[in-house]
């Protein structure tokens, strides 16, 4: 590496989840292909996470506070004086204005990745990437320059490398994947599972999940009950060979359903939370997905009728795929580090005008 580093502010844990991190080690990748060295600040729960950020290259350091304290800011501050970077990335949903304000004012970039619009925005650039809000939902600083939508979804590498592979649909039997995301907030693959289990066509279910997800061991252990047909999918050199097999997922509305859109597999969406609803929506509203509704609210059986309508229907599943597959071209990380050299280069040419 031979570029200045980029700071990422960001934590993982059972309270805030796990997509900010793992959205943020993908932008991180990204940028050090463009040879940026990046350092992480960050609480992690469980630690066994802090060798997955260490393995791109990274470097880790450990927050003495959550995100947005007192405390954790001056700890912020004290390490963007000794790393010395040329932006911080805050990804956090605790981060106040004035946070961000007093970041800026040494001297560095600040990038905001956000995807409630719920403070006001002094950051150079803010990223929300899933698909909603819209601009008019935040409140921002003159020349902030806002990136948001599908254009800037956050792929990984190896998921974007099977849309090739998923460009036809696969042969059956049918294959359902689970895959709720980085956070299941509820705690559903299980049960929906089982109940994929019990619906007619289904011939086999993967459950694509993390290795830190505090119920894999329950989970393997129902996969260990039918293990003819119901897998448990967590190493992500075998996450793809799934999703190029999968005939339909059902997915939470959130960045892993953007990555299945991404591929081309049609989904059903059953909302966890409150932050993915837009995603839902637009997903449905494109025609890559059927938003199933609030997970309260969503019976077996209607799950079971779903899919069994879907997996009776080749022409709705190509549609679906069509969809998914136009609305979401995987090329996002690569954006958002052109946007980020971009915004750099600006900061550059600003700072020696306002020294003179």
């Amino acid at each position: 590496m031979t570029r200045a580093p980029i700071l990422f502010r960001v934590d993982a844990g059972r309270a805030q989840g796990w997509e900010n991190l793992c959205r943020c080690l993908v932008y991180a990748a990204a940028l050090q292909r463009r040879r940026r060295p990046a350092h992480f600040l960050s609480q992690l729960e469980p630690l066994t996470l802090a060798p997955s950020v260490k393995k791109g290259g990274n470097e880790l350091i450990a927050a003495a506070g959550p995100a947005g304290t007192e405390a954790d800011l001056a700890q912020t501050i004290q390490q963007i004086r000794r790393i010395r970077p040329e932006a911080v990335v805050v990804d956090s949903p605790n981060v106040q204005e004035e946070y961000l304000r007093e970041l800026r004012r040494e001297g560095v970039a600040v990038i905001s990745i956000d995807s409630l619009g719920a403070t006001a925005f002094p950051s150079q650039l803010v990223i929300n990437p899933l698909l909603g809000p819209s601009r008019e939902g935040y409140t921002h600083d003159r020349r902030t320059q806002l990136l948001l939508g599908a254009r800037f979804a956050i792929v990984r590498p190896e998921i974007r490398r099977v849309r090739p592979l998923r460009s036809q649909e696969p042969i059956q039997p049918f294959r359902v994947l689970v895959a709720l995301g980085d956070d299941d907030l509820n705690n559903q693959s299980g049960e929906l599972a089982k109940v994929l289990l019990n619906t007619p066509r289904v011939g086999r279910v993967d459950i694509l999940t993390r290795s830190f997800n505090p119920e894999i061991e329950s989970l393997r252990a129902l996969a260990a009950t039918c293990p003819d047909r119901l897998e448990v999918v967590c190493e992500a050199n075998e996450v793809p060979l799934r999703l190029s097999r999968g005939h339909l997922a059902l997915t939470a509305g959130n960045n892993w359903s953007l990555e299945m859109a991404c591929v081309g597999i049609p989904q059903l969406v059953i909302v966890q939370s409150e932050t993915h609803w837009p995603t839902a929506q637009r997903l449905e509203e494109e025609g890559a997905a059927t938003c199933l509704g609030w997970h309260e609210n969503v019976s077996a059986g209607t799950i079971r009728q779903a899919v069994s309508s879907i997996l009776g229907e080749t022409q709705e599943r190509q549609l679906m795929s069509r969809a998914g597959r136009k609305l979401i071209d995987g090329r996002g990380p690569d954006r958002l580090v052109t946007a980020l050299e971009i915004v750099l280069h600006r900061t550059r040419r600003v700072a020696p005008a306002m020294a003179a």
